[in-house]
């Protein structure tokens, strides 16, 4: 049985899916965008800020779970522009430990949800 995690200091899903979904004890969440959930406005004023956002949303759909950034085994970064690769994996490595940090593919995309530059989706295991 699967069990839908949601929480509202995450944005809300504006579809047909789940902002996550915990299997046994693998977690699988949808990607996030950079939507503060308290405005519901996004965050665009750098792709630093925008990134620390995402981060931020992941971080509240982990803890609803009951986990950490540590959980995370493996991430996938969608992004508009790889020249922004360094600026996202500045903020993006600072979430995690270097040295146990999950497995992750980078992948620049042609559009991504109400234009933003970055998206990120996690699995964690408890």
């Amino acid at each position: 049985m699967k069990k839908i995690i949601f929480t509202d200091k995450a944005p809300s899903p504006i579809g047909p899916y789940s902002q996550a979904v915990l299997k046994g004890d693998t977690l699988y969440t949808s990607g996030q965008i950079a939507i503060n959930p308290a405005t519901g406005e996004l965050v665009t004023d750098s792709i630093q800020a925008e990134t620390e956002q995402v981060m931020q949303n992941m971080k509240a759909v982990l803890e609803a779970a009951n986990m950490t950034f540590e959980n995370v085994v493996k991430t996938s970064i969608f992004i508009m522009n790889m020249n922004d690769f360094s600026a996202i994996n500045e903020v993006y490595g600072s979430y995690f430990n270097e040295k146990t940090a999950p497995a992750r593919e980078t992948v620049q995309v042609a559009c991504l949800p109400k234009n933003v530059n970055v998206e990120i989706a996690m699995i964690a295991v408890l």
